[in-house]
């Protein structure tokens, strides 16, 4: 007798599941708490950047939770996660403290809604005050932005690729995990136009209007490695330089800009995946571009959040700075 498929979106929360460590603190509540937990990864997180950092906050959770006896979930009080806040607080920057805070207090929710728990311990535990005005992410000028690419071969299939991704993270500002899920049949003609639909943060799906520096270096790209449209458009390669059919990984692509950064003379602590979105809108407020432009382009929720890249105010020119005189009066 033959069993019926299983229906996709029933095969995706199993295999979304089984990446989910257990806590001991949860398999000491019971099978119920076991199932209801997973059910939060699974059932309410989407993005798996956020599912995987949850995790390993949890995880975290649990190894201070054994280190102090705490040895399951009803055992927790607010005083306890109050404790497990200040530890924090003392190896963490902010920033980190905060998504932690958020990773247990949104589970402890899910689990008071599902009864598995009687009260969420993390309600009445602040966590540090997080206050940012200007982003930390890198920044790259004209000259070191121009070096790098420069500095990239064009005459090895790799090099095409490397130069071309980056060009697409510069110029029109996707986030690497959207760039890495592209598939070939993504870039497309429009008119005499080129465009690029991705898919955002959040469930976004946006088409963007490909700059014609990128659209140059795609097209090269393209050409020598012939692809078929369903195939991924950025493809990890083997050892002999040629390419696999998979896609590249977020990882791969850190360790790819690190190591162009390195052949251009560059800082490579300076540059990351991330930086090239920051260096592009920069570039472009710096040039006399809008912020509602550059927020709706960037595929931000709020305005402050885009104005975190903007550097532009980092630039002080010489005559301002020399304003600052002490002089001697009289005699």
């Amino acid at each position: 007798m033959n069993l019926p498929d299983t229906p996709p979106a029933a095969s995706t929360s199993l295999s979304t599941t089984a990446t989910i460590p257990l806590p001991s603190i949860v398999t000491t509540a019971g099978a119920d708490a076991e199932h209801e937990f997973l059910t939060f990864f699974a059932g309410t997180i989407r993005n798996p950047n956020t599912r995987a950092a949850y995790a390993r906050a949890w995880q975290r959770f649990d190894r201070w939770c054994s280190d102090v006896g705490i040895e399951s979930l009803i055992d927790i009080d607010s005083l306890m996660v109050s404790a497990y806040i200040e530890t924090l607080s003392q190896s963490l920057a902010v920033a980190s403290v905060k998504q932690h805070r958020a990773a247990l207090s949104k589970a402890f929710d899910f689990l008071v809604v599902r009864q598995i728990v009687p009260s969420n311990p993390v309600a009445h535990v602040s966590g540090p005050k997080l206050v940012t005005t200007k982003g930390k992410t890198p920044v790259l000028d004209d000259d070191e932005f121009l070096a790098l690419l420069a500095a990239i071969p064009t005459d090895t299939l790799i090099g095409l690729r490397d130069r071309a991704f980056i060009c697409l993270l510069t110029y029109t500002w996707p986030r690497v995990s959207s760039a890495v899920d592209l598939r070939v049949r993504d870039y497309f003609p429009k008119g005499k136009r080129w465009y690029v639909d991705l898919a955002e943060k959040g469930g976004k799906f946006t088409t963007k209007l490909v700059h014609h520096r990128t659209q140059d270096a795609l097209d090269a790209y393209l050409a020598a490695l012939a692809p078929e449209p369903d195939d991924w458009l950025f493809q990890s390669m083997d050892r002999r330089r040629q390419p696999t059919g998979r896609p590249l990984s977020r990882r791969n692509a850190l360790h790819m800009v690190k190591r162009r950064a390195i052949a251009a003379d560059l800082d490579p602590s300076r540059v990351c995946n991330h930086a090239f979105r920051a260096t592009g809108i920069t570039n472009y407020m710096s040039n006399g571009g809008r912020l509602d432009v550059a927020q709706e382009w960037a595929t931000h929720a709020d305005p402050r959040t885009t104005g975190l890249y903007d550097r532009t105010t980092d630039k002080v020119s010489l005559e301002e700075v020399e304003r600052i005189r002490f002089e001697r009066q009289g005699g």
